[in-house]
């Protein structure tokens, strides 16, 4: 357990740290996943829709240092080349 004042305050700083942190992870994960079974439903119009809110929540995440640039792009690529593939199918 802390003792110094500086210490004590730098736990409190980690702990709304880690707060902020888990609800943004959270909150990405779930746009993921929101977007990977409009994937897997095969409706395209709420595919698109989803993966406009997905891309923002990425880019937020990038933002507020919770996901690498490189992460988020990566996850960006991959989405969309699957939401062109399934797009392409249907046409």
């Amino acid at each position: 357990m802390a003792n110094h004042v500086s210490a004590l305050k730098r736990d409190r700083q980690t702990k709304t740290r880690t707060e902020a942190n888990r609800a943004n992870r959270s909150r990405v994960r779930t746009s993921l996943r929101a977007l990977r079974e409009a994937l897997a439903k095969g409706d395209v119009k709420a595919a698109q829709e989803q993966y406009r809110a997905t891309v923002s929540s990425l880019d937020k995440s990038v933002q507020k240092g919770v996901l690498h640039g490189n992460t988020a792009s990566r996850y960006k690529s991959r989405l969309n080349a699957r939401l062109k593939a399934m797009a392409a199918a249907k046409a």
